[in-house]
């Protein structure tokens, strides 16, 4: 540590830093107009898809704009302006709307762009901080994102203004989110390795323990094949059905608790003496957070899929779904 620094200094400057970016974020409320509005409305008429692109660190915002749009119900992507320049601009098609992001408006890079754009008849937006810059003057809606100093204490690396473009960003994916009815099954869709997308998308038939993997034992039989089932197939319950596969009730661990405390020796008696009758069912098709309510709400642990002629198909129990990440 600097003999001329103390933590204190550490904590002013990164409080000072904080004021400063949560200044330039409040200052966009008072650009919110009818430019973003006219912006919204490019987009949502776009047949193709929104490219974004800027150089440095406007780029790397850029590229969680655009993913953050693509994710919110916008197709989009990031193209560098860089390599746009040198065959990249074959991603960019008549039907798609270009996103240009630059504080200055002068970056070379996406200005020579701006001619091939125009060939193509590519709507062009603009992110900038100087609205009579050359970027700007080309768009066909600017969206001012300008503030009034940077946090860094020389006014130069690009902080409280990418800030505030990243701000701007999300501003306008969540506004064309509402604008579209995305829902959360349609951000579970583009998120299906994300918990959200597990709890919105996984089925009960994709997770139950099915055929040779079911415990299942005709009513009419010992306790002892019951108890072959359960420690068999690991599930601590077992699908107790009649001749023709249809479900009459369940044998848990807590039956044979029970069961034990009520008649001590119980190797003779039948499963149907002692099975829960008329136990919670789920099908196939219903979703496994579905599950999770159920079991929760009962204070069970497992959980016998049936069919349409209430038929046992399956089963699952917590650990199931503790393992799909769904609890």
């Amino acid at each position: 540590m600097s003999k001329h620094q103390n933590t204190n200094e550490f904590r002013q400057q990164a409080l000072q830093v904080l004021r400063i970016e949560a200044e330039a974020i409040a200052g966009l409320a008072d650009k919110i107009d009818e430019r973003f509005d006219a912006a919204c409305l490019l987009i949502l008429e776009c047949e193709g898809r929104v490219v974004v692109t800027g150089m440095g660190k406007s780029g790397h915002i850029g590229g969680k704009i655009a993913a953050t749009l693509a994710s919110t119900g916008t197709p989009a992507f990031f193209v560098h302006p860089g390599e746009a320049s040198h065959g990249d601009m074959g991603m960019i098609t008549a039907k798609d709307l270009v996103i240009g992001i630059s504080n200055s408006g002068e970056t070379n890079e996406i200005v020579t762009l701006i001619p091939l754009l125009k060939r193509l008849g590519v709507p062009l937006i603009t992110m900038t901080g100087n609205v009579n810059s050359a970027l700007g003057k080309a768009a066909n809606v600017i969206l001012d994102v300008g503030v009034s100093e940077e946090a860094c204490p020389m006014n130069l690396a690009p902080t409280a203004s990418t800030t505030a473009t990243l701000a701007m960003g999300d501003a306008l994916a969540v506004a064309l989110l509402n604008s579209r009815g995305f829902t959360k099954e349609d951000f579970a869709l583009s998120h299906p390795g994300g918990t959200l997308g597990k709890r919105l998308l996984l089925t009960i038939g994709d997770l139950m323990h099915s055929d040779d993997e079911l415990p299942v034992v005709r009513s009419d039989e010992k306790l002892s094949a019951g108890l072959m089932q359960m420690t068999s197939k690991g599930l601590g319950m077992t699908a107790v059905t009649d001749a023709a596969g249809v479900l009459l009730g369940i044998l848990t661990d807590g039956d044979l608790r029970r069961a034990v405390d009520r008649h001590g020796d119980i190797r003779n008696i039948a499963i149907s003496q002692i099975m829960t009758p008329g136990c919670k069912t789920v099908t196939a098709d219903m979703l496994a957070v579905e599950a999770v309510n159920i079991l929760e709400g009962n204070r069970i642990t497992g959980l016998i899929v049936v069919d349409e002629m209430n038929r046992a198909i399956g089963a699952l129990n917590v650990h199931d779904l503790l393992r799909a990440g769904v609890m």
